[in-house]
């Protein structure tokens, strides 16, 4: 099985920081017809994010359920399915003390993508990351994924190296979907 990794905020969703108020999670532009582009080349959806806000005690670990099934119903209301929902409550500089640890799965280490891989069935390699900044970029590559940064302003570091440099670049998520479908021509 093949999959499609995608970042949640700023990429699947529009970025609303912090946020874990339902209905105040909206789809990014274009999203359903990318998503759709893409299963119907037999990828399989799953989200990974990096949720600090639960190591900083902005919000409850517990929250993120709601915030999973709302994405699960916006692309079901799209014919789309979300095969997984996946994120890191850690951050080493948090203020809640079982969540203020170093981990695996807080990207840019690939923890979460070899977790969905492995419970799932995922082949990595035939599999793309997507999202926004360059720790999701890195974090695909340690994963051994194609990847895709989306350059839409929410990089804000750019620091460079070896796994930080992503297999393509485009703007939106339709976009990034043109550009998997079109490796699958080649």
């Amino acid at each position: 099985m093949k999959a499609i990794f995608l970042d949640k905020d700023g990429t699947l969703i529009d970025n609303l920081p912090y946020n874990v108020e339902p209905r105040r999670i909206r789809l990014a532009s274009g999203a359903g017809a990318a998503l759709r582009l893409l299963t119907r080349l037999d990828y399989r959806l799953f989200v990974v994010s990096n949720q600090a806000g639960i190591a900083e005690g902005r919000f409850p670990e517990d929250a993120m359920h709601a915030v999973g099934d709302r994405i699960a119903d916006l692309l079901f209301r799209e014919n789309l399915l979300l095969d997984g929902f996946y994120y890191c409550p850690h951050h080493p500089g948090g203020t809640v003390a079982a969540y203020a640890i170093e981990c695996d799965c807080r990207k840019p280490l690939p923890g979460l993508l070899l977790r969905a891989a492995s419970e799932h069935g995922v082949d990595l390699r035939s599999s793309w990351m997507i999202g926004d900044i360059l720790h999701d970029v890195e974090a695909g590559n340690r994963a051994g994924c194609r990847t895709i940064l989306l350059d839409n302003g929410n990089e804000s570091e750019w620091r460079l190296g070896p796994r930080r440099i992503p297999t393509r670049m485009a703007p939106d998520l339709y976009a990034a979907a043109v550009l998997i479908a079109s490796h699958e021509n080649e």
